[in-house]
């Protein structure tokens, strides 16, 4: 397992443990112990009830253990494999009251991060036949960017920079304090000599003055298609190895036409702040418990 890995289920376990407080309120489960038996025990399914990639299994498995140290979770499928709807994804055993305190946070974890994977691959799809990667945002849930990140990867695209601290982006405020694109990249530039600079133009006039900066990446934002042919060619004419992205405004309705123009890559932010939670259930298998 790499430290990458590791670290994101120590993440996991965190939150897992903030989101049972948050359901728990350091109390209990008030239906749960009025109604089931502790000593009782169960095996629960965990199904697709969509098509769908999974993703989060790990979380769920994080929630499940934090509840009770003896549930056991079989996974059946691995994150990034392709559930068709009835696809039983896993199981859990043990105590049917433990099991019913983690089933909503567990499931709220696994149906989130397999939406935004799920979203993701519908978007890497339309590139296909393109050079055109599709990335991520930082339009993230508060404190789930990681988890939300790793879901990306998992659906097939790619992570652009995780915080303001480990890139530089100058954008149209950036840019106004800098008195111009040119002043704001040279002034980036001197401050941080080593790292590669990506900056935002809005049209072709502001992608010629960019051009002439030392900018490595250059955002594409909220142009129109025709645009964006217009400035792929004009860019690769002046400086062939600059790298251009689109970003802004970007659907599964307009993702195909925007690759087909020639950019290297796409920023989505629905990717995360609109991904639809794929619909998964956990239900146990004596059918006693219904939902």
């Amino acid at each position: 397992m790499s430290r990458a890995k590791k670290e994101l289920i120590e993440y996991a376990t965190l939150l897992a443990k903030a989101a049972l407080a948050e359901d728990l309120l350091g109390g209990v489960d008030l239906t749960t112990s009025a109604i089931v038996d502790k000593k009782e025990k169960s095996t629960f399914e965990v199904i697709a009830k969509e098509e769908l990639i999974v993703c989060g299994l790990f979380v769920l498995k994080a929630v499940i253990n934090e509840v009770d140290k003896n549930l056991t979770f079989k996974a059946l499928k691995k994150d990034g494999e392709l559930a068709r709807k009835g696809t039983l994804i896993g199981l859990i055993k043990g105590s049917l009251s433990s099991m019913l305190i983690a089933e909503r946070v567990a499931l709220n974890f696994l149906q989130h991060l397999s939406g935004v994977a799920t979203l993701t691959s519908k978007y890497v799809k339309k590139t296909t036949g393109t050079q055109a990667k599709i990335f991520d945002t930082r339009k993230t849930t508060p404190l789930l960017r990681a988890l939300e990140k790793y879901a990306v990867k998992i659906g097939g695209g790619s992570n652009h920079r995780f915080g303001l601290f480990d890139a530089i982006l100058i954008k149209d405020n950036h840019i106004r304090a800098g008195h111009g694109i040119t002043g704001a990249v040279l002034k980036a530039q001197r401050t941080y000599p080593k790292q590669k600079i990506e900056v935002e133009v809005k049209n072709l006039a502001e992608l010629k003055e960019a051009l002439s900066t030392t900018a490595k990446i250059i955002m594409l934002d909220n142009m129109t298609v025709s645009n964006i042919k217009k400035a792929v060619i004009l860019a690769k004419k002046i400086k062939p190895k600059i790298i251009l992205e689109a970003s802004g405004g970007v659907t599964l309705k307009t993702i195909s036409a925007i690759a087909r123009t020639g950019v290297d890559r796409i920023s989505v932010g629905a990717l995360t702040h609109s991904a639809p939670s794929s619909d998964i259930s956990m239900l146990e298998i004596t059918g006693k418990i219904k939902k």
